[in-house]
């Protein structure tokens, strides 16, 4: 059997397929590689096999979707494919409500009518909004600041509505900002245009693809005045994929969300100087206004994620920005 990685083409789903390889899992990949490229394909077949299944298709079209349960003897999913850029989704809500929430709507129904019942779900930190107390637990309350927000919060509403109606059983997996890289420097973070994310901006800024980092604000509530967030590995987030799975075949029912971060907060200047660190040299940045829809601060209360996934991370942010760096310094064009 097999597990569908949807969006595996991309950024934490290309990493998690590497995890998923190093524990005998067979994968099918199905990317429409919107925000991805077939090199980063060739470079997964180097890190795992050959012959590693990749369809490109987007989850959108139905049928595409449908012959991948036909063709593919899948028994699991992870799926990731969805836009993820905060202040994206402020200037385009449409294509973020009609991408994310179809593909999940798709995703689900395509699993149901083929009789695939275990699921882990890509959300996000954002469910939880502007946090009234940090560290954020499962239990805190949730909503958004911003449509990209609101696809996760909406996509969780509607995978728990499914998982009581038929036979499904989800893993939310509410995770808050994977950086780094895979340690071989063979895969990596390559968005599309201008990175949206802090880290790789940073790096290319220090690879001379933009000249300085903007900082969104320093008047946030806050000991440096720049916002605070949770960073975690990508690699250690992909684990945290595997182990959820692991979880849904040992029994683990319903619709269950679980944080996954490193329970650190960390703030925009405090990363950049750890950048500089891992690099050599001081990046350069100024600070600008802020931007819509951010939040002050957010890091995760992560014992939900130990005790039913028996998960913990182990790389911490010097490592995080040292492996991310060896990517982008071996290629600073991305997979370009």
């Amino acid at each position: 059997m097999a597990t569908l990685v949807t969006g595996g083409a991309g950024y934490i789903g290309s990493h998690t397929v590497v995890a998923l390889h190093e524990v005998g899992r067979d994968v099918v990949i199905v990317d429409n590689l919107s925000n991805s490229s077939p090199k980063a394909v060739a470079a997964l077949r180097r890190l795992t096999t050959d012959d590693l299944v990749f369809v490109e298709a987007d989850l959108l079209d139905a049928e595409s979707l449908r012959r991948v349960f036909a063709d593919h003897p899948i028994d699991e999913v992870i799926h990731f494919a969805a836009f993820k850029a905060v202040g994206e989704s402020v200037e385009q809500p449409i294509r973020y409500y009609g991408n994310n929430l179809g593909s999940t709507i798709g995703l689900v129904e395509a699993m149901v009518d083929a009789g695939v019942s275990r699921l882990v779900f890509s959300s996000s930190c954002t469910v939880y909004g502007q946090p009234d107390e940090v560290p954020v637990t499962e239990a805190s309350p949730t909503g958004a600041t911003n449509p990209y927000g609101w696809t996760k919060y909406m996509s969780e509403q509607i995978l728990a509505d499914v998982a009581a109606a038929h036979p499904l059983d989800v893993v939310l997996l509410r995770y808050f900002n994977p950086v780094g890289a895979h340690p071989s420097g063979t895969i990596g973070e390559d968005p599309n245009g201008i990175p949206n994310n802090l880290v790789p901006f940073v790096m290319q800024v220090a690879v001379g693809r933009h000249d300085k980092v903007r900082v969104f604000g320093d008047d946030y509530p806050t000991p440096d005045g720049t916002g605070i967030r949770d960073y975690i590995h990508v690699m250690d987030l992909a684990e945290a994929h595997v182990a959820a799975l692991d979880a849904l075949a040992g029994g683990l029912r319903g619709a269950v969300p679980i944080n996954v971060g490193t329970g650190v907060g960390s703030s925009v200047l405090e990363v950049i100087a750890a950048a500089g660190a891992a690099v050599g040299t001081a990046i350069p940045h100024e600070v600008v206004d802020r931007r819509p829809g951010d939040i002050a601060k957010t890091w995760a209360a992560t014992d939900k994620a130990a005790e039913i996934l028996g998960w913990r991370p182990s790389r911490d942010l010097d490592e995080m920005l040292r492996d991310h760096w060896r990517w982008q310094s071996r290629n600073p064009d991305g997979f370009a």
